[in-house]
């Protein structure tokens, strides 16, 4: 039970579903309610796909590649550390992803599906998380429905997004962003520290 709480936290770390409300706001400011409801739906839907793809495929692709556990460790640790950086001392995945917004029609994949929910980061850490080599088919079951519930929590965090805002405010959301970005560089040291560990052994 601690393990899926533990891992329940840290995909809301990499997800970061609080993150995501000032960049769907924002894209989401031309349309009605009703779209924006649709817009929120929908993204979750597509995000949870762009993941799942991810742990189905990531670990062929890696495979195929001949690429060993240990460097993939090591190199997926430094991305999502790299990745925790931007969040930590750059501008926040808020206010950066809302640079990013240039067509406001097409706003439910870019940018609130990707890169807002299914991030880098994200995309990521579900292939380290789903690794034939260290986790079982039981294991990796159980993390997919994971990454459903918290994708599912953040649909569920856009459709009340401007309550959230309002409660919060942009200041708060940066706040949570920066903590959940120094949690997400704690997970990636952890994973390279693993990958030395494991090739020098």
């Amino acid at each position: 039970m601690i393990e899926i709480l533990t891992t329940i936290f840290f995909l809301i770390a990499v997800i970061d579903p609080i993150g995501s409300v000032p960049v769907y706001l924002e894209a989401t400011k031309e349309f009605d309610k009703i779209h924006k409801r649709k817009i929120a739906i929908r993204a979750s839907a597509i995000a949870f796909m762009i993941l799942l793809f991810f742990i189905v495929i990531g670990q062929l692709i890696l495979e195929g590649m001949k690429i060993s556990l240990d460097a993939f460790q090591i190199s997926g640790g430094v991305i999502l550390f790299l990745f925790a950086l931007t969040m930590i001392f750059g501008d926040g995945k808020p206010e950066r992803e809302k640079n990013q917004i240039t067509d406001y029609k097409h706003v439910t994949i870019f940018p609130v599906a990707i890169p807002s929910i299914a991030s880098p980061g994200a995309i990521m850490a579900v292939v380290l998380m789903t690794d034939n080599h260290i986790y079982s088919i039981e294991q990796q079951v159980i993390t997919t429905v994971l990454v459903l519930f918290v994708i599912a929590l953040t649909g569920l965090i856009l459709l009340i997004a401007s309550f959230v805002e309002e409660r919060i405010g942009n200041y708060g959301i940066t706040v949570i962003s920066k903590i959940m970005g120094l949690i997400l560089a704690s997970y990636a040291v952890q994973s390279i520290l693993s990958g030395i560990s494991d090739y020098f052994a």
